[in-house]
């Protein structure tokens, strides 16, 4: 990739616009002087050295890469024309062609990053439209392994399955931390020993994931096979319904995020 890229983030201003601006500065993606951000309300302080503009079209004129970054709901009114330029949409549920129609350009990815990009842990799946070459696709996977890990994947359902997913980020294990957590206050824990102990189990946890690289379902049977109080726990959620319960939430989310596309 040239070293000269110029890249550009719509809604710069907001909590994962700044994620991403920072992870692409700080793995060298691009310089301070390449990259231009732009803002509704606040300039974001926490780039002293970086172009920020109130002005979208002046921020796509001056880019290479234009990142989209705004909430489905307020897409619909940005009025940006790219030029045939490379854009990158990390919102949930606009459709390839959609993005293409609206930013007048044939080179289109769609992706969508999680929460985590803050801390350069982001699981982000994407697809690219027919006009991406390799090289575009090669910047966009630079710029996606900034914050995490990345995937091309196959296609658009499968973008719209990982939004509820991947996309949710922590919301999912915080939930059922959250529900531990409850159970031992229950118990009588005091709240900020059952906070640290469900916290670092799960902390604990991913960190083992990561580093053993194995498949969730060889960890679960692990324990299983022990026929241990872990055992009688894992049983005990399965019989009232976990995996369907989750099921049922998986596929909830994917309604939705169908149904953010067509609503714009």
């Amino acid at each position: 990739m040239q070293d000269s890229i110029r890249i550009s983030v719509i809604g710069g201003g907001g909590w994962l616009g700044k994620a991403l601006a920072s992870a692409i500065l700080n793995k060298g993606v691009v310089e301070h002087e390449g990259l231009t951000l732009s803002y509704r309300h606040e300039r974001p302080a926490s780039f002293p050295n970086v172009h920020c503009t109130q002005d979208n079209q002046e921020l796509a004129d001056r880019s290479d890469v234009i990142i989209v970054s705004v909430r489905p709901a307020d897409w619909p009114s940005l009025s940006v024309d790219a030029h045939g330029k490379l854009v990158i949409s990390v919102m949930a549920g606009i459709r390839l062609d959609q993005l293409a129609a609206h930013h007048k350009t044939g080179r289109v990815v769609r992706a969508l990053p999680n929460a985590a990009a803050e801390v350069g842990r982001s699981y982000t799946p994407w697809i690219a439209s027919g006009d991406m070459d390799e090289a575009d696709r090669s910047i966009a996977r630079r710029i996606f392994r900034a914050f995490g890990v990345e995937d091309e994947v196959n296609g658009e359902s499968d973008i719209d399955y990982l939004t509820g997913l991947s996309g949710s980020g922590p919301a999912f294990p915080a939930l059922f931390a959250a529900a531990m957590m409850k159970d031992a206050v229950d118990h009588g824990l005091p709240t900020d020993i059952a906070r640290r102990a469900v916290n670092t189990v799960l902390i604990g946890a991913g960190a083992l994931l990561e580093h053993q690289d194995d498949c969730p379902n060889n960890v679960v049977n692990s324990f299983l096979d022990y026929r241990g109080m872990t055992a009688a726990a894992i049983e005990a959620m399965r019989a009232f319904g976990l995996e369907a319960t989750v099921s049922e939430g998986l596929s909830a989310a994917f309604k939705k995020s169908v149904s953010m596309g067509d609503a714009s």
